[in-house]
Formats: structure tokens, C-alpha cells, sequence
């Protein structure tokens, strides 16, 4: 089969200039100037403080011992601290460090994953939208919160690819597929950094966790990752590399091994792949004490070699765990390292400190007037709540219960998560708990008359006083009930065994089924769950996952019809915990899935999914038609794939209308299908939109077995549709 090479390989591409700072320009030539002057009058244990982080707060991991380390800082020994915000706490370290010989900033950071104080979606969630502008201005209102409150960066956005909703951190991401994934990373990326890191709204992003975090073994949170590199080039790093050539400021090693290696201690990863062959010219950190921990994955003796595997393999920041400032001075004096590595370090980490700005204004993030003026702000809150609307997903609607009409007003509502500000929250939430608006609190708020009952018991979901609830639901107009998860239980360190809902909390809908009245139940969580019998007994269903500060009053605005929901689903649901891992790329296999005997399935249960990836309804309906594909004379375009979509309902609506292609025939085995192109369009009732997709190398080509990115030509099929299972086909070849 011929091949046609593109002009990049063996994993690498050309970076954008200004990602890269290929572009010498006259900044670029004095930042180089300045920090080089500054490096030459640095002590080495100047500069190994540089490469340290320290906790000034709250503890994130393991090891929750706090040291007050301002004595170092005032010596220039600790070049960044993380779990320390607010204006005045950071101004408080950032004056110790104005003691310092040299006057070098200090750097603080914090896990900002979905809203400052401001809580938005959980990252999950916001994939659900498929809206890029949306989930970009996510980002900014979290960087603009976070500025004010005297951080420099985030230790996001998460990218991993995940395909097993077991992994508790699913709800980090933006779902299971790398074209869609690589989209959402650009987003994110520029919506936290803006155009300009010296902006005072900006903040640094971390790309993490580098590298197949997301596919643990089994689904345990930690665990050890084992893939070919081509299965990693083809579904795991596409979201990495999208972040490297959007310009993030920083990298954030994994702590899983990789090819054998703890990516932390991954010369592969860190200095080859990411830094040689992507041009990254940001800065490394390890994640939360994983350079001791290479000691625990038995690649170091001891702290004084795992520091040596760390600086050699090209992670420039150790966060928390002490073996750079215990040992990396020893190492250079004997010449174990060249301190040729340290500084390659310290100029990358100072490098990012001059584009904040910190050197010309060491406290222009510690305003603390701005801080009360912009966290909590009117603009933040409609953000908030502007994007939570587009996060929830319809999966059923039955007799079209939804939207409700605008003369419900007695309403049941069931469910002692609609009550809970901490839940509404999500894991990773950096959010004010006390201004949370409840799914309670937002219908109280409208004026309808709410007859709440608990339903069930919030800690052992164990059903509360059955009639009580049962008799609400007969003297209501509709009964709403709010179930799933708590928050804790999504989130690092929550994997689970079994993602099935409470049992009693399923039972208790299907209780309320048989008073006959509309029963609408909205299911709140972090990742994929499973409810069967919910699935089959409610006539309409919501998932509303956690949204955060504006959680009640989105979910008010989609159930009464303000919001025609348009959210997808980033993530394959499953029927069985013994489908996971999951998803719908799976390759078709010598014997693929079919009816037939000997196939590739299961004998006791099915092997289709709950709901498909790209699944959602909408209060309106779409036809799909005159579907086409045509040559073009672009060079940089094979060919453009058409297709007319009508609103044929009675509301105006937002339809994801969705690319797949197949590689018919190619050089190593391809899956059935992958997302190449999706575009979010709204239409009024009877309004008819033709959509055009670009075929292009990233439609079309992957990575071979020799790690080269090819189109080969030959035969391929072009899907388009409303989810990656309800499509339409066409055939094309390129020749």
C-alpha cells in the first residue's frame, strides 16, 4: 500500500513559533539577556532551590506535615509554593522572598480543576458541551479569580484519555476520545494563559499527567500503565501534544510507570518526546512527592539516586519530596550530574517567572481590593451558570415530559442531594460552599411550591420513610428525583469496583413510576455510572453530573425549557461493570462482534453500552440528509464531506453534529470508527443548516509501527451523525 509521509515523524511535529519560541523576537532576546545574567550570579544552591516547592497549606497528599519554610525562602532556597491563595497570604511569602540576595519571586500554585471560588462543572462535565468557546471562558474565569487571589498557576488541565470509568479521575477530563480531547487541552490551555502570561488575569497551565495516566491497570487509581507505543501515539497522546503546541507554560510528570519507567524519571517522555522532538520550552514538575516515590517502584535505591533519575531524565520541579535541595548539590560536586542540567532547569522555571511579569512586579498578583471585586463577581456567576446549562445531557424523554410546563407549581422533590451544597460542588472543588445554589434552593427561589421529602438517607442510601415520600408524589404536579453519587466519590484516590447506583435509590423510582405522575430524575455524578433499572422504569432522565455554584438554577433553567440542554456524552455509559473498560474505538478483531456464535462477546450479558459516546437528546428533534462528499482543489484539502440538518420539532435547539471516519484498509489494524470533526450548531423550528467537514492528514492519517504519522491511500468511509452510533455512511478513496 503506498504511503505518503507527512513532514513530521517519529512522534514529533513543528511547533507552533510562538509555542516554541522559535520566534526571536526583541522580548525574547532580553528575557534571554536577563535570566542569563541573573543565573551567573546564582550560587548552585541558589539554584537548586529554584527546582523546589513546598506546601504552605493544605495537604493534597500522603504526607500532610506542614514546615513553615519562610526562613529558606528569605535565603532563596524555594522557588514555588503550592496550596497557598489569597492575596494577603501570598504577599506574606513573596515579601520573605524579597529578602532574598537575589530577589528571585516566588511562584504559587494550586489545583484550580473547574472554578475558583467560582465552581463551574466538573471538567467531565464541561466535555459534555462540545463547546469549545465555552469551555475556553471556563478556563478564564477561573484563571481571572485565581490571578486575583495571588496565584501564578494551575495544575491543570487534566488531558488523559480515559476509557475505564472505574478510574475515579475521569471526572478530571474531558472524557475517552484524543481528537476530542486534543480540542478541549487547546481550550483550556488558552483560556487559562490568554495571549499574554504577563496579563494579570492569566494564569500558568499544567499539562498532566504525563504521560497514560489515564490507563491505569484495572482501573486503580496510581497504577502501573502498560500499552504499545503505538496504541499510545494512535488514542493517548494527542491531548499532550495539542497542550505543548498551545503554548502551556508548564508539563506535570505522572505518577504511573510508562515502558517500564516512572514517568517521572522518564528520559523518554521528558527530555526526548516532549522537550527534543515538541520544542516545549516551559518547565517540568513532578506530581505530588513522585521523585521519592520512584523508591516505592524500585527504579531508585534511595532519595540521592531517584534525584539523579529526576534531574537526568528532565523534570526541572520537585514538588513537595526533598530530594533535589537534600542531594542535588552533592551529585554535581560529584560529578554525577553536570550542572549543565541544573541550569537548563532553572532557566526554563525562571524563564516563566520573567513572562508573568514577577521580576519587573514581584506583588502585582497580591491586590487585594482587586481580589474582592473580581472572585464572586456578577460576571463570574452568569459564566458559571451559562456553562452548566450546556453540560447537562438528556438521555431520555418519554411522552416528552420535558420540558415542564410553566404551570407546574406543586412539585415533589426527592433526594437529599438536591440539598447539598458540598455535593453540588464535585470533587476538586475549590469552591465557596456557602454560595452554592442548591437545586432546593433555586426552585424555592422561582416560587413554586416545593414539597421536599429525603427519599433516601444520604450516608447508606438506605430508603427513608417510603409513604411519606410516595404520598408528596401523589399530591404533586411532578416529581423531580436528584440521585447518583456523592462527590467524594469521583475524584484522585476514588476508584471503583462497581460504578452501579445504589440500589435503593433505583428502587425508590420505581416506586414513584407507580403513582402514575411524571417522574423526571436527574443523576448527578462524576463519571459513567450504571442504573438499569432507572434507565428502564423513568420516563425522563437528566444527567446533570456536578455542576457546581450554579448547579440548581441550570438544572431549573433546562427542566422548565429556558435551556434546550444540547449537551453529548464524552464517555461511553456502560450496561455492566464487566463491560470496562469502554469505548467506541474499539477495533473490529479477526472475529468481530456480531450475533453469530463465534464472535467477540460476551455470554452473559450484552455488549452494547448504556448510551453511546456522543449521545444526548434535545427537547426538539433533527433529520439528517443529502449527505455528501466531494473532491476538492485545496491542496491541503482531500475532500469535504456535506450534510443538510433540519429542526424538526417545535423549540429552538443546539444539535453536536458529529464526524467519524473508518480506515477501510490500512497498514496495522485501526478501529471501526474515530471522532475527526464535530461542529455545534443552533437552529430554530423548520431552519435547515448544511455542515461541511475538511478532510484532511488529521482526518485521515496515524501512526505506524514505526512511530511515523502516515496517510496511506485507499479506501475510506465517512460517518456523520447525531452520536458515534446513529450515523449515516459515505464511501471515498483517495488515491
Amino acid at each position: 500500500m503506498n504511503k505518503r509521509k507527512l513532514l513530521f515523524n517519529a512522534l514529533g511535529s513543528v511547533m507552533l513559533l510562538a509555542s516554541c519560541g522559535g520566534n526571536v523576537t526583541s522580548e525574547n532576546r532580553e528575557m534571554d539577556r536577563f535570566v542569563s545574567e541573573l543565573m551567573g550570579k546564582m550560587t548552585i544552591e541558589e539554584k537548586i532551590g529554584q527546582l523546589c516547592q513546598c506546601s504552605g497549606g493544605f495537604a493534597t497528599g500522603p504526607n500532610n506535615t506542614k514546615i513553615d519554610r519562610t526562613e529558606d525562602i528569605s535565603k532563596g532556597l524555594l522557588g514555588s509554593m503550592l496550596n497557598v491563595s489569597g492575596a494577603a497570604n501570598t504577599r506574606k511569602y513573596q515579601e520573605a522572598a524579597m529578602k532574598s540576595r537575589l530577589q528571585i519571586p516566588l511562584i504559587f500554585g494550586l489545583d484550580v480543576i473547574h472554578g475558583f471560588r467560582t465552581g463551574f462543572p466538573l471538567p467531565l462535565a464541561e466535555a459534555a458541551s462540545f463547546d469549545l468557546d465555552a469551555i475556553e471562558r471556563s478556563a478564564r474565569c477561573s484563571a481571572r479569580e485565581a490571578a486575583a487571589a495571588g496565584l501564578h498557576w494551575t495544575f491543570a488541565p487534566m488531558v488523559d484519555i480515559g476509557w475505564d470509568a472505574r478510574w475515579g479521575r475521569v471526572m478530571e477530563g474531558a472524557g475517552e476520545d484524543p481528537y476530542y480531547g486534543a480540542k478541549v487541552a487547546k481550550a483550556r490551555v488558552h483560556g487559562l494563559q490568554g495571549d499574554d502570561l504577563s496579563d494579570e488575569s492569566t494564569i500558568m497551565a499544567c499539562i498532566k499527567h504525563f504521560a497514560g495516566y489515564g490507563a491505569p491497570i484495572a482501573g486503580k487509581d496510581y497504577n502501573s500503565v502498560d500499552m504499545s507505543m503505538g496504541h499510545f501515539a494512535n488514542f493517548y497522546m494527542p491531548p499532550y501534544k495539542a497542550g505543548a503546541e498551545a503554548g502551556a507554560a508548564t508539563f506535570m510528570s505522572a505518577f504511573n510507570d510508562f515502558n517500564n519507567e516512572p514517568c517521572t524519571g522518564s528520559e523518554f517522555l521528558l527530555r526526548d518526546l516532549l522537550k527534543d522532538k515538541w520544542g516545549f520550552k516551559g518547565f517540568v514538575v513532578s506530581d505530588w512527592g513522585s521523585v521519592s516515590e520512584m523508591i516505592n517502584h524500585r527504579y531508585a535505591a534511595d532519595e540521592k539516586e531517584a534525584a539523579l533519575k529526576g534531574i537526568t531524565a528532565g523534570l526541572d520541579m520537585e514538588m513537595v519530596s526533598e530530594c533535589y535541595s537534600k542531594n542535588l548539590k552533592a551529585l554535581v560536586e560529584e560529578g554525577k550530574v553536570d550542572e549543565k542540567l541544573v541550569d537548563d532547569a532553572v532557566r526554563r522555571i525562571l524563564e516563566q517567572k520573567y513572562k508573568l511579569g514577577l521580576f519587573e512586579d514581584p506583588f502585582k498578583y497580591c491586590n487585594e481590593e482587586r481580589e474582592k471585586s473580581v472572585i464572586g463577581s456578577k460576571q463570574s456567576r452568569e459564566d458559571a451558570c451559562y456553562v452548566a446549562e450546556r453540560s447537562i445531557v438528556l438521555l431520555k424523554n418519554d411522552k416528552n415530559i420535558l420540558p415542564l410546563s410553566k404551570d407546574v407549581k406543586r412539585i415533589s422533590l426527592v433526594g437529599a442531594l438536591a440539598k447539598s451544597q458540598k455535593d453540588m460542588c464535585g470533587a476538586w472543588s475549590c469552591a465557596d460552599v456557602s454560595k452554592v445554589v442548591t437545586l432546593y434552593d433555586a426552585m424555592c427561589e422561582r416560587g413554586y411550591n416545593v414539597d421536599y421529602v429525603e427519599g433516601y438517607n444520604l450516608e447508606n442510601n438506605k430508603i427513608v420513610d417510603l409513604n411519606r415520600t410516595l404520598s408528596s408524589a401523589r399530591n404533586s404536579d411532578v416529581v423531580i428525583v436528584a440521585m447518583g453519587e456523592r462527590a467524594w466519590q469521583s475524584g484522585e484516590m476514588r476508584s471503583k469496583g462497581d460504578i452501579s447506583i445504589a440500589e435503593e435509590q433505583q428502587k425508590l423510582v420505581s416506586e414513584l413510576v407507580k403513582t402514575g405522575k411524571p417522574v423526571v430524575v436527574l443523576m448527578m455524578c462524576g463519571r459513567p455510572v450504571i442504573f438499569n433499572e432507572v434507565r428502564k422504569n423513568a420516563p425522563a432522565i437528566l444527567c446533570t453530573w456536578w455542576l457546581s455554584s450554579e448547579a440548581g438554577n441550570a438544572i431549573c433553567n433546562v427542566l422548565w425549557g429556558d435551556y434546550n440542554p444540547s449537551g453529548k456524552l464524552p464517555m461511553t455509559f456502560p450496561q455492566h461493570n464487566g463491560q470496562i473498560p469502554l469505548n467506541y474505538q474499539y477495533k473490529s478483531t479477526g472475529r468481530p462482534t456480531a450475533n453469530g456464535e463465534w464472535c467477540a462477546k460476551y455470554i452473559d450479558i450484552p455488549t452494547e453500552p448504556a448510551y453511546p459516546f456522543g449521545y444526548g437528546l434535545s427537547y426538539t428533534t433533527f433529520e439528517y440528509s443529502d449527505l455528501k462528499v466531494n473532491d476538492s482543489v485545496n491542496g491541503d484539502v482531500y475532500a469535504n464531506v456535506s450534510v443538510n440538518v433540519k429542526n424538526t420539532g417545535k423549540y429552538k435547539g443546539e444539535e453536536v453534529v458529529q464526524l467519524y471516519v473508518r480506515d477501510e484498509v490500512a497498514s496495522v489494524t485501526r478501529p471501526i470508527k474515530e471522532l475527526k470533526g464535530f461542529e455545534k450548531i443552533s437552529l430554530e423550528p423548520g431552519e435547515s443548516k448544511t455542515v461541511t467537514f475538511d478532510i484532511t492528514d488529521e482526518q485521515l492519517g496515524f501512526y505506524n509501527n514505526n512511530m511515523d504519522y502516515v496517510v496511506e491511500k485507499g479506501d475510506f468511509t465517512f460517518m456523520v451523525g447525531t452520536n458515534s452510533k446513529n450515523v449515516q455512511s459515505i464511501k471515498y478513496t483517495l488515491k
